[in-house]
């Protein structure tokens, strides 16, 4: 346009564009706008992000989107990827246990899988990927990931137990991904398994056997024995043969972040599933935000691999940033162009997993504390990895009702700052950790500001104590009970205190009680009994039948035939 950059950053600030140099990058609009003002028509040409990655791949758009197999000469059969789904405890992983022979469920807390791990199993039917998906309701978003990325479910179901409620949820996701179904009727041993059972719920969810002309495989199985496990590692050869699994290893690597974390002194780690092409040490790689060189390799045995063919699961150092679960990767050629891209998703996505109440500032949280018509229980979300806070935030977000809330103020990968207890500082915030722990003076910090940090590695565990927090922060109900009624006869004095010389006719009147008095109908005082008597002791309380004497705390106008009430307050606490 033939301008001096001055020109257009004065036009900038007078439009009241602030904070700009001449080193700003402009949007689209920005710089249509911007062109307008000098007379200049601005035509965008920028690319989409396919066509961006295809470019720092070094190949043509069209191949990247659909590539047609068909013309491929250098296709492989690669080895399937299965899906591990069911109900929490089930025998999920006890299932893959037996088929790698290398204990996981022991290490987890609870016995429950709580990241998504991928393993490479080898049979006599060749090699095979395994999935095991997290068992636990709240891990929904994984699971359905662990789902897209699969050829093949396996869904375990306990012969003693049935279908339920999680496994109905397995089926949906299978479903939403179009993935076929392998049924594996798991503890075929235990004394109540029964398997016709089993086939009858499923048959309700729509998976026929194929004994009764349908078309799902059922496989009873023993993970306890091994019984049946040689017929399903069969069964997926079978499956996977017909699926006709084709991959292309001299190809650029590309496939998915399983798992991505934050680690103290390897910086960020990612677990990836690669699905088509060869990724290799030093390559450059593209994942999610992150962007970097690939440093080390090691595969699910923890031993360092130079070289990953078509599905394999690897864990990758080297990315500038954590990538978030159930990104793609690639592997690129152009570092130049793959860094861009990376920056631009960077800038698009604000980090925090949580966008609706991660960028809150002090003004804005300050003004909701102001609101106080609504009560509110703040937290800051710490974890180990992205698919955990994901979980766990989601999980904290559907306890929120209409009288109680629940705001995530923070929700982040990595160990508990100082940062963190600043932020729980300013907002009067609990600090919830799965499986991680305060890092540095965090802890110092914390106890001197009477922060609560709350250390969880079962995640039904921090859900029960969220709850029972909100259900603190709700006012208990009020509820009167009256205990009797007495019926004034007398009224005497004694040493000048007015005396109601009184009969019980209902209940029990109590001296610690609430009383009030009653007369045609109205109450004329409520307040405290200030003694009560029978003849001239003191006693705690008068039962129904009996003659007692009443004295009220600042009332003497009590008449005959008035009625005395004795009642107490009970706080019910109220729930969710």
């Amino acid at each position: 346009m033939s301008l001096k950059s001055t020109e257009l950053l004065m036009k900038l600030l007078s439009m009241g564009m602030t904070g700009v140099h001449i080193n700003t990058t402009l949007d689209a609009d920005t710089a249509k706008i911007l062109a307008s003002e000098f007379g200049w028509e601005v035509e965008d040409l920028a690319k989409s992000e396919e066509e961006s990655i295809a470019a720092a791949r070094g190949e043509e758009a069209v191949a990247a989107d659909t590539p047609d197999k068909s013309t491929d000469t250098n296709l492989i059969t690669r080895p399937p990827v299965v899906t591990v789904m069911g109900h929490v405890d089930h025998g999920k992983t006890s299932l893959l246990d037996k088929i790698r022979s290398a204990s996981v469920a022991t290490g987890e807390a609870g016995g429950i899988t709580q990241h998504i791990g991928a393993y490479r199993a080898s049979t006599k039917h060749g090699p095979i990927v395994f999935l095991d998906t997290p068992g636990h309701e709240a891990f929904t978003a994984m699971r359905a990931r662990g789902a897209s990325v699969t050829d093949l479910i396996i869904l375990v179901v306990a012969a003693d137990d049935g279908v339920m409620p999680q496994t109905k949820e397995a089926v949906n996701h299978a479903r939403a991904a179009k993935v076929p179904i392998i049924v594996a009727v798991n503890k075929i041993d235990k004394p109540g398994a029964d398997t016709e059972r089993v086939k009858r719920e499923l048959v309700e969810l729509g998976l026929q056997p194929e004994e009764w002309g349908g078309e799902t495989i059922f496989v009873n199985v023993s993970a306890h024995t091994g019984a049946g496990i040689e017929q399903l590692l069969e069964m997926i050869s079978i499956q996977s043969e017909v699926m006709d699994l084709k991959a292309n290893p001299k190809k650029a690597a590309s496939g998915t972040v399983l798992e991505a974390l934050l680690d103290r002194g390897r910086g960020p780690v990612a677990r990836v599933l690669v699905q088509d092409g060869t990724l290799r040490v030093g390559d450059f790689l593209l994942a999610g935000a992150g962007f970097g060189k690939v440093r080390a390799m090691t595969n699910e045995h923890g031993k360092q691999v130079h070289e990953a063919g078509p599905s394999t699961p690897v864990e990758i150092l080297g990315l500038s940033e954590v990538p978030g679960a159930g990104d793609p990767m690639h592997a690129v050629k152009d570092p130049k162009k793959a860094q861009e891209i990376a920056e631009s998703r960077k800038g698009k996505m604000a980090r925090s997993l949580i966008p609706a109440t991660a960028k809150v500032s002090l003004e804005e949280i300050s003004k909701r504390m102001a609101d106080s018509s609504q009560q509110e229980l703040r937290v800051i979300v710490k974890g180990d990895v992205q698919g955990s806070v994901e979980a766990v935030a989601d999980a904290f977000s559907k306890l929120s009702t209409d009288r109680v809330k629940l705001a995530i103020i923070h929700a982040g990968v990595g160990a508990i700052t100082e940062g963190d207890i600043n932020l729980a500082i300013a907002a009067k915030a609990i600090v919830i950790g799965f499986n991680v722990r305060p890092a540095g003076k965090a802890s110092a910090h914390a106890e001197e500001n009477k922060i609560e940090i709350r250390i969880y590695s079962i995640i039904y565990n921090a859900i029960e104590d969220v709850r029972n927090a909100m259900e603190g922060l709700l006012p208990p109900t009020l509820v009167e009970k009256t205990s009797g009624k007495a019926e004034v006869r007398l009224i005497f004095k004694v040493k000048g205190t007015v005396v109601a010389g009184s009969y019980v006719i209902e209940g029990t009147v109590k001296r610690t009680n609430k009383a009030r008095i009653v007369r045609d109908g109205v109450v004329v005082w409520d307040g405290k009994l200030d003694a009560l008597k029978r003849f001239k002791e003191d006693v705690k309380d008068v039962e129904r039948g009996f003659e007692c004497g009443l004295s009220f705390e600042g009332f003497t106008e009590v008449k005959e035939k008035d009625i005395v009430e004795s009642y107490e307050i009970e706080e019910i606490k109220q729930k969710l």
